[in-house]
């Protein structure tokens, strides 16, 4: 059975777990070692562990935090942040992380999603898309590049389609507009890139309720969801996120 995931986001900067609003105001939520480990205890599906200012501040990812989360949890851990080449793709591979996800360099160098695939296997590798709302695109929606602060002129849709075609195993896209406001996925942009390719696609950005979840799979043709605010302030555990989902006639690992 094809099975809808519940996956925690751990966004990381400087070794420490944040989380904020539109990519910017983060607060401290504590050590991401210890928060996985909940997760993982807790039932979560999988987990993304994202270095949020590693591109930006042109360095590869922490290697000693996702260590220390890699060694804490037993679940699949996919690894994004900073991630620029193969020979860093292999470096957090031999750590134990499950899968890991390009953005930025991606956009940079579209090949490096097909030399990835062809080395390591097209299920591990996600391609991670941050999005924005750009009427002046086909779909209405621009890839947004270097922790979401850059435009890269691409509309997501077809950028979906053409890393499909590189070969990615999955795409995680990520909305800049409801990020963090828990006001809900930005359901036409999923819906648009899910409706697009044949990879599975993770919502990500806005969860705010137990319906939203729903709804992201309902309505955004998501195949799993992404939480970050709603777990880590305890406004729902994944236990009840999965029992609510699963209530709905959604087919969960309980």
């Amino acid at each position: 059975m094809d099975y809808r995931r519940i996956i925690p986001c751990l966004d990381v900067k400087h070794g420490r777990l944040v989380k904020g609003v539109n990519f910017v105001n983060l607060k401290d939520v504590g050590d991401p070692a210890e928060n996985a480990a909940a997760y993982s205890r807790a039932g979560a599906d999988e987990i993304v562990f994202l270095d949020i200012t590693a591109t930006v501040e042109n360095r590869k990812t922490l290697l000693d935090a996702v260590q220390r989360t890699v060694e804490r949890v037993s679940v699949p851990l996919t690894v994004g942040g900073g991630i620029s080449s193969c020979e860093g793709i292999e470096e957090l591979l031999g750590l134990g992380v499950s899968k890991v996800s390009i953005n930025t360099a991606a956009v940079r160098n579209p090949d490096l999603v097909r030399q990835a695939t062809k080395q390591f296997g097209r299920d591990k590798i996600t391609v991670a898309i941050d999005t924005a709302k750009n009427p002046k695109l086909p779909s209405g929606f621009e890839v947004m590049v270097k922790g979401g602060t850059t435009g890269a002129g691409i509309d997501a849709v077809e950028w979906a389609r053409k890393v499909e075609d590189l070969g990615a195993g999955a795409i995680l896209p990520t909305s800049m507009d409801t990020d963090g406001k828990q006001t809900g996925y930005d359901l036409p942009m999923t819906r648009a890139i899910a409706d697009a390719v044949s990879l599975p696609v993770i919502a990500s950005g806005g969860a705010g309720t137990l319906e939203h979840l729903y709804d992201a799979i309902a309505e955004g043709h998501a195949d799993a969801v992404l939480v970050a605010s709603i777990a880590h302030f305890g406004t729902y555990s994944i236990r009840q996120m999965k029992e609510y989902l699963a209530s709905r006639g959604m087919p969960v690992r309980l």
